[in-house]
């Protein structure tokens, strides 16, 4: 647990409550804003770590802190958890709202989702995406291919969509069949319906920080950072995983964001040493549980995009205990998800943390939605 100091420190309290030295005799101690109403105070010469609200303090400032260290009094609070399910669901609010301005001028907005096999998961993702189109108000189209389609027959059905005015979003969905050709097939796609982000224009539009369409999930943890108040301005971050639809795109967004990015991987040396440098962590490494406690800065924001299937019960057992939750997904599934991020140990340290599952998924598709409604809006000029 991260542990929350009792004594009550006196503060320089500034108006937006800016960086600020301790009295007292104190020095080094310093009180850091991650958002208006929710403050984490590092106390640096300890390492440990406090978080209380702007009228908590206030009342403990009407005493002198204890500065002795066998006077410190502690309690444990455990990480808040970030509701990436409820943030989608707000978005997808808005963007139905939207739809529903643009339909009272004659226009919906279609989204065309292209499923290539009979992958049960791909298949799973694809209805939920196209329920959601009709749930919010758009014109959904899906379009289901054989896993016998080659490249040039896939090329062909891209290209229709590409020429069909009643679509302006595509998403082809990952992966394809390996005897197709992934690369020529993204790129084919019209970059002005490319609501997945992944076509070399859109790419290289989000380096050189022009407005386009961006990949989903990166998009998704940006949201939820800026909705849950997390000051990114200045902070020093970490992006665990350097793959083409995150892990690069996501440091990109954090830089244009004026965040301190440093991309980690599999070759990065003192991994753990490096990663606890970070004010926020997005772990998108793929690797279950691997970002353990001890990997984590006190305070820090640890943002888990990792989706891993976990059907073994000693390893249940290992990352969750007897949690009566996980252990009734599991009894009922014979498997559960699980991130990137020991959910467990980090909890203990971090100031706000994502859950597996709940908290960057739903967001994914939410933010597709929101592509789709940019791509239209982009295109119909409206």
């Amino acid at each position: 647990m991260m542990k929350l100091w009792e004594g009550t420190i006196p503060l320089l309290a500034e108006e937006g409550w800016r960086d600020s030295l301790i009295e007292d005799g104190a020095p080094g101690w310093s009180a850091r804003r991650y958002c208006s109403a929710d403050l984490l105070l590092r106390l640096r010469p300890i390492g440990l770590a406090l978080r209380a609200t702007p009228s908590a303090l206030s009342l403990r400032s009407a005493h002198p802190p204890l500065l002795c260290e066998e006077g410190h009094k502690f309690h444990d609070v455990a990480a808040t958890f970030i509701n990436g399910t409820k943030i989608a669901e707000d978005i997808k609010r808005e963007v139905a709202s939207e739809l529903e301005n643009l339909k009272h001028r004659g226009i919906q907005p279609g989204l065309a989702v292209v499923l290539v096999g009979d992958d049960a998961a791909s298949s799973a993702y694809v209805n939920m995406k196209a329920k959601t189109c009709e749930q919010l108000g758009f014109y959904s189209r899906k379009l289901m291919m054989p896993s016998s389609l080659s490249t040039d027959q896939l090329l062909c059905e891209v290209r229709k969509l590409n020429q069909d005015d009643a679509i302006d979003g595509i998403l082809v969905q990952l992966p394809l069949p390996k005897h197709v050709n992934k690369h020529a097939i993204l790129e084919s796609v019209d970059p002005q319906k490319d609501v997945d982000g992944f076509h070399s224009a859109n790419v290289g539009s989000l380096v050189l920080g022009h407005e386009t369409l961006v990949a989903c999930t990166p998009l998704g943890v940006m949201e939820v950072l800026r909705r849950s108040g997390v000051k990114i301005e200045g902070a020093n971050a970490i992006v665990l995983g350097r793959s083409d639809d995150v892990g690069k795109p996501q440091a990109i967004l954090l830089m244009h964001a004026n965040a301190t990015v440093t991309i980690c991987h599999s070759k990065t040396r003192n991994l753990p040493d490096v990663v606890r440098q970070a004010d926020i962590v997005v772990a998108a490494i793929g690797k279950t549980a691997m970002v353990t406690r001890d990997w984590v800065k006190p305070g820090a924001v640890v943002i888990d995009v990792g989706t891993n299937k976990v059907s073994d019960r000693a390893e249940v057992q290992r990352l969750f205990g007897d949690d009566p939750t996980r252990w009734k997904d599991f009894e009922k599934r014979g498997y559960i998800w699980v991130g990137d991020v020991d959910e467990r140990g980090v909890k203990e340290v971090a100031s706000m943390m994502t859950p597996v599952p709940g908290g960057v998924g739903p967001m994914t598709i939410a933010t597709l939605m929101k592509n789709t409604l940019k791509a239209a809006r982009t295109r119909r000029a409206v």
